[in-house]
């Protein structure tokens, strides 16, 4: 399944010892173009040094020579059949540069990639408003309609099955190229071909608009559970975890699920303030080790939550900040984590910005779980393994949460 939308704080200026005038940390990583994930943006504290040359590229060359990479220049240009620009050739060189580290989280942006990725980090995009999935037959349908967003002013429904995009037909499409098509500038009308019921063929026109998804929902279970989702770490994260809190103190539920699976990550500060809802002040939530030295973050105060109990669900889907936030209130005590192991992304990225609004994001080092253990590659294991079925996005009974719910009620 696949949500159209993801953020990114104000940095805050650090010590100015080259163009590098701005600087945030930034944990991501992709996974092809179905799930982008955005695992914590650090912003910059001062504590970082822009001169720092003590990694293990201090004896590279001050400057490249270019000599080389100029007589390809020219190989091209005298012989390429077909148009270039110079703009296209250095943004070419500057994308190069990031590859060639070999590094899958080690990117460069253009002026609009970045605004592009910084939309994504927002959980702001152009669309319809409306989670996509594939059914038992990989027909392409409507999970579910946003309340009060254009696919559900159009119409659209549930289960829809939607057969054509603009006249095309969606056959053996995936989910992330009919999210890619369904997408598009605000206030611009996609043409939509859906099967209803499996037999009722509808036209529907649907208008796309600007659009920003709360990154938290929360409600009250049977049995007076509460249950909070963070579908990513964003800016509107903690305070929308603090009000859920908030809300089940007043409730005096007797446990808590906190849904973190499909969750991509986002900000790192973010992921600190939902696991200080738990973890009693000065406890350490994260440290980083690297490029840029050691840095620990610990609980931020409030631990509202504290001693309630608390399972955290989790599944290949939870990356980066959901990771710390799992890792921090399982190794606090303060929770047990229930569902599939997670993705394992356990390196840092610093996102440098630069003065034609490209930026760079590169990795600087690597976070540990308060336990001292880097999940890179290997993810956080939950206390009980429970599979997802299938059809649990498709309406199905939702095994790990009732598997936590059952948890909680003993």
């Amino acid at each position: 399944m696949q949500p159209e939308g993801e953020k990114t704080e104000s940095p805050v200026p650090v010590r100015k010892k080259s163009s590098w005038h701005w600087i945030m940390k930034w944990f991501g990583v992709g996974v092809g173009v179905a799930m982008i994930f955005v695992a914590g943006v650090y912003v910059g504290n001062g504590k970082i040094n822009l001169a720092y040359n003590g990694g293990a590229n201090k004896d590279l060359p001050a400057q490249l020579d270019f000599a080389s990479v100029n007589k390809v220049y020219q190989s091209l240009k005298d012989n390429y059949d077909g148009k270039l620009t110079q703009q296209q050739l250095t943004d070419g060189l500057k994308h190069g540069l990031a590859e060639a580290t070999n590094d899958p989280y080690t990117e460069y942006f253009t002026a609009n990639e970045a605004k592009q990725f910084n939309s994504q980090l927002n959980n702001t995009f152009s669309g319809i408003g409306a989670e996509l999935g594939q059914d038992k037959d990989k027909n392409l349908i409507v999970v579910s309609p946003i309340s009060g967003l254009p696919a559900d002013k159009a119409g659209l429904k549930a289960q829809d099955i939607i057969a054509t995009i603009d006249g095309q037909s969606t056959t053996g499409m995936s989910v992330d190229e009919a999210v890619g098509k369904i997408r598009g500038k605000a206030g611009t009308v996609v043409k939509l071909g859906v099967i209803r019921n499996k037999s009722q063929a509808l036209n529907i026109d649907v208008t796309r608009q600007n659009i920003q998804v709360p990154s938290v929902e929360s409600k009250i279970l049977d049995n007076n559970i509460g249950y909070m989702r963070i579908s990513s770490f964003s800016d509107d994260t903690s305070d929308l975890a603090k009000k859920a809190a908030d809300n089940f103190k007043q409730q005096n539920v007797k446990g808590i699920i906190l849904d973190l699976r499909s969750d991509p990550g986002g900000l790192l500060d973010a992921a600190i303030k939902v696991s200080s809802l738990w973890v009693p002040k000065d406890d350490l939530i994260v440290s980083e080790r690297g490029t840029i030295g050691t840095d620990n973050s610990y609980a931020t105060g409030g631990n509202e939550l504290h001693g309630i109990p608390t399972v955290v669900l989790i599944d290949g889907g939870s990356a980066s900040a959901s990771e710390i936030t799992a890792g921090a209130l399982h190794d606090n005590k303060e929770a047990t984590l229930i569902g599939e192991k997670s993705y394992g992304k356990g390196v840092v990225q610093q996102l440098v910005n630069f003065n034609d609004g490209s930026q760079l994001k590169v990795t600087v080092a690597s976070w540990y779980r308060p336990n001292g253990q880097n999940i890179n590659h290997k993810g956080v294991n939950p206390d009980q393994t429970v599979k997802a079925d299938p059809d649990d996005k498709l309406g199905g009974p939702d095994a790990q949460l009732t598997a936590a719910e059952a948890f909680l009620n003993k």
